[in-house]
């Protein structure tokens, strides 16, 4: 018991593992902090180049004129030594007597073997000691060419050996504080430049990317408000648009906030549409489930009428009843199945078939559809305009038939007893022209631009009502359409024209189908 207390009370509580540290993700650089520190490095980099360049051309300039200084010193000096007296002077008292310009160094070998140097400054003649003497004797040591010296407490010469006779007699020298002070004051003022200058451009190219940017950042706020908005359903608009003082097509980043703008404007137009077309689908429908339940209704009203007859002991009563309830069945099963074929013929044209492509005879077309209306419509009156010379075109003969007997059906449904339809076939700039014109009571604005949709009615402007299904002018535009030709309508009281264009070939992508 002891033994395991122990253990116990020695055994420590493992320590909790310290989670792993995530490892940072690096934050990428905006493309504003790309562009400036692209600029300023570049910049940097050319401003140190010129600025090594100028000092280093500006130090050789120096540095020749400061030989050429010594030069013309050590000549002036040749002519001090060899005045009357100054032999056997030190170089402390030939300054002396002959005063020069601060910063002028002499050393003279006086015999025997009495070297000595001495300087001028602005507070006069300085003589060197033994430790400056040698280590001028050690700097010059092991130099060849332009000799340098350095004194200290006095600064740095230039030197130029005096000879005569084969032997060094004199140096003469001149201060290199003056070049050292100009090269000083030349790089302090470039690199004070250079960091203001960087400065400057950093503040300057930051505000001018900022501002060159403020476009891009237009098009990504639009772009993050359009994200946000439910396109998926209902109506929606889209009123996001990228301002138009960022939105400049005639700079490069405002073409993008342009081409946005059109590309919203064309997704609002787009949305618009599909709504629209939703509409009209419900609306189509509810109307092909009207047209279908009005025959679905009948048949099972007859029907039924049947089966009572049937259950009655009168054979004769329960024989008409049967007979008038099936010729009731039969016609609405005409009906219903007439309205079924024209909405399976939509569908198929939407699809691109349907078409059987061969010569069609326009005028012929004209001339046997008026023909049959006479005899349906002889309240009307009917007038056929035609050329000299039938117009032929590539097309399907039965839906072009089609199309010109829905055009002559509609004037003759919608239109009063007495009134004149004339119908015209023509060529015009290389396209056949079929028109229907009638001088009726014309269309409803109201009704107008839906004339050619599905189940679109006109009987709130014509004449009268006819319980059609409404899908004549459709099948006709939808034939028309897969022609690759055009139907439009123009309307006025008294004054009514249905005017069907066909290419009179067709074009490549049509004969496709």
């Amino acid at each position: 018991m002891t033994t395991d207390t122990h253990e116990q009370i020695d055994a420590k509580p493992a320590a909790p593992a310290k989670p792993a540290k995530k490892a940072r993700v690096r934050r990428p650089w905006t493309l504003q902090r790309k562009l400036i520190a692209t600029v300023v490095s570049i910049t940097s980099f050319i401003l140190v180049l010129v600025a090594v360049a100028t000092s280093a051309i500006l130090a050789g300039v120096l540095e020749q004129q400061l030989n050429e200084n010594v030069q013309s010193a050590a000549r002036r000096a040749a002519v001090m030594l060899s005045a009357p007296g100054v032999s056997g002077m030190t170089a402390e008292q030939v300054l002396t007597e002959q005063p020069q310009l601060p910063g002028f160094f002499l050393a003279i070998d006086v015999p025997p073997n009495d070297a000595n140097a001495a300087v001028t400054t602005s507070d006069g003649v300085v003589a060197l000691d033994d430790a400056q003497m040698t280590q001028i004797s050690s700097s010059l040591r092991g130099q060849h060419g332009q000799l340098v010296v350095t004194i200290d407490g006095l600064g740095t010469y230039r030197v130029e050996p005096l000879s005569s006779g084969g032997s060094v007699v004199a140096l003469v020298g001149l201060s290199r504080d003056d070049v050292a002070a100009t090269m000083t004051r030349m790089l302090t003022t470039i690199v004070l430049l250079t960091v203001g200058g960087l400065i400057l451009l950093s503040v300057a190219t930051a505000w001018t990317i900022r501002a060159g940017l403020a476009p891009l950042r237009a098009v990504a706020d639009t772009a993050a408000r359009v994200s946000n908005l439910k396109l998926d359903q209902g109506d929606v608009t889209i009123a996001e648009r990228v301002p138009d003082a960022q939105a400049d097509p005639r700079t490069e980043v405002g073409r993008v906030g342009s081409a946005l703008n059109s590309l919203l404007d064309h997704v609002d137009e787009s949305l618009t549409a599909r709504q629209r077309n939703e509409e009209r689908m419900r609306a189509f429908v509810a109307d092909a489930s009207h047209e279908l339940r009005t025959p679905l209704a009948s048949i099972r009203g007859y029907s039924e009428l049947s089966l009572k007859a049937l259950g009655r002991d009168h054979a004769a009563t329960t024989i008409d009843t049967t007979e008038a309830s099936l010729e009731r069945i039969q016609a609405q099963s005409l009906r219903m199945t007439s309205l079924v074929e024209d909405l399976l013929l939509l569908a198929r044209l939407d699809e691109g078939q349907e078409l059987v492509y061969g010569s069609v005879d326009l005028t012929r077309l004209a001339i046997d559809a008026v023909g049959d209306v006479r005899t349906t419509g002889p309240d009307h009156e009917w007038v056929l305009d035609l050329g000299d010379e039938p117009v032929t075109i590539a097309g399907d003969m039965g839906r072009m038939q089609q199309v010109v007997t829905n055009l002559l059906a509609n004037a003759r449904t919608h239109t009063p007893a007495g009134t004149v339809v004339t119908v015209r076939v023509a060529r015009d700039a290389g396209d056949a022209v079929l028109t229907v014109h009638d001088d009726g009571p014309g269309i409803d604005p109201a009704i107008k631009d839906e004339l050619f949709e599905r189940f679109a009615r006109g009987d709130r402007s014509r004449a009268r009502h006819t319980g059609g299904t409404g899908l004549g002018l459709s099948i006709a535009r939808a034939i028309v359409d897969a022609h690759g030709g055009s139907i439009q309508v123009r309307s006025a009281p008294g004054d009514t024209t249905f005017e069907v264009r066909l290419p009179t070939r067709p074009a490549d992508e049509v004969s496709s189908r």
